[in-house]
């Protein structure tokens, strides 16, 4: 029986690590996965020593509390894989902990893959050198990446985003809103304040500040919240008691797409939120906040301009994207205020992120597992 091990370190990567153990599966119907894992990937068949959970921390000052666990949980499963080898090993993201792990097993014979890039092409280039000794093949998201490995000569295979290939190219608003129970007729706007306790902490008061500013203006206009896991949704709700008691917000747990395309406008942490904002066709304002140590340090490391992925991927600044000190309330709510009265130009913005969604649109987890196949037949 073929052995295949697996690791995620977030919610979006178990998403995508479900569906290629699904895609895996079908070409090869005897194999068996053992991971690091989340629900979809336990659903879909991963035998999960660890829960994903477990290893999710934002930026290198939020992880030094959590080091010693995370440590700890890396040399347990690397002892279990040494004494049990896999026919390969899969990183999904969580770069940090995987390509260290993929190193390890890589010295010792075991095949790697790694699915999805660090953002190497952004910032701390100079892991490209890590990445070259801990993988057999690198599967990209996003094309430019793939370019970024050819040029440093990593074998490495584009294969588009899952999210583009699940999002039909026109979202039914209408029907998004039957499903939460939302009025057809009302503005809505979309608040997603990440999938993270500590991004929440930081981006969440601004989001409801800006909140406040629209509903002074707006008082007929309601807001939609999703959140992915109840920790979060405690937290939400203590921000909302204590910053907008009298706002009609809905909350949700889950269903975030649902939510993206029952708004008119969104309001996104950055990250994969707001490249399924763009997939769904949802004009938005990106923005983020992180610890002051983390942001120093990664300003010191950084070579792009952009950061939002609809501005990466559109080769242009499509999207308002506000970080740290520029990511204001009022910076916000006077964007979403913009866009409202703007019809012509959110017409053009979806034409773009329409663009987009059809260049990633490339049956991603099939293609992974291809990939995935290449390697084990040497």
């Amino acid at each position: 029986m073929t052995t295949i091990a697996i690791v995620a370190g977030e919610v979006s990567g178990d998403y995508l690590a479900a569906g290629l153990i699904e895609a895996v599966k079908r070409r090869l119907p005897d194999v068996s996965f053992i991971g690091i894992a989340g629900p979809r990937m336990i659903e879909a068949g991963c035998d999960a020593h660890f829960a994903q959970h477990r290893l999710a921390v934002m930026g290198f000052a939020e992880a030094l509390g959590r080091l010693p666990e995370i440590y700890g949980i890396r040399c347990k499963f690397h002892k279990y894989l040494i004494n049990n080898p896999p026919d390969l090993m899969i990183g999904v993201d969580a770069p940090d902990f995987n390509l260290g792990l993929e190193f390890k097993l890589r010295k010792k014979g075991i095949r790697t893959i790694h699915y999805v890039s660090p953002s190497v092409w952004a910032w701390r280039t100079e892991r490209v050198n890590k990445i070259r000794r801990a993988v057999d093949r690198m599967l990209t998201l996003f094309p430019f990446e793939a370019r970024f490995y050819q040029q440093h000569h990593i074998s490495v295979t584009y294969v588009g985003h899952p999210l583009a290939d699940a999002i039909e190219l026109q979202p039914d608003q209408g029907r998004a809103r039957v499903q939460l129970n939302l009025p057809q007729d009302k503005t809505i706007i979309g608040v997603l304040p990440g999938s993270r306790c500590k991004e929440v902490q930081k981006i969440g008061p601004i989001f409801c500040q800006a909140v406040a500013r629209l509903h002074n203006m707006h008082p007929n206009w309601e807001f939609v919240v999703p959140l992915a896991v109840p920790g979060i949704r405690g937290i939400f709700e203590q921000m909302i008691g204590r910053q907008i008691p009298g706002v009609p917000v809905h909350l949700y747990d889950g269903q975030a797409k649902n939510v993206i395309v029952a708004s008119d406008l969104l309001m996104v942490a950055s990250g994969t939120a707001a490249l399924e904002a763009l997939l769904c066709k949802r004009p938005m304002v990106v923005a983020y906040k992180m610890a002051a140590s983390t942001w120093w340090y990664m300003k010191k490391k950084l070579i792009v301009d952009r950061y939002a992925l609809p501005n990466h991927l559109a080769g242009q600044d499509i999207v308002l994207e506000l970080y740290q000190e520029k990511a204001r309330p009022t910076a916000i709510a006077n964007e979403i205020q913009r866009l409202n009265d703007s019809p012509e130009e959110i017409r053009k913005l979806k034409q773009e992120f329409t663009k987009v969604h059809k260049l990633l649109r490339c049956n991603a987890s099939e293609r992974a597992a291809d990939a995935v196949m290449e390697i084990l037949n040497g």
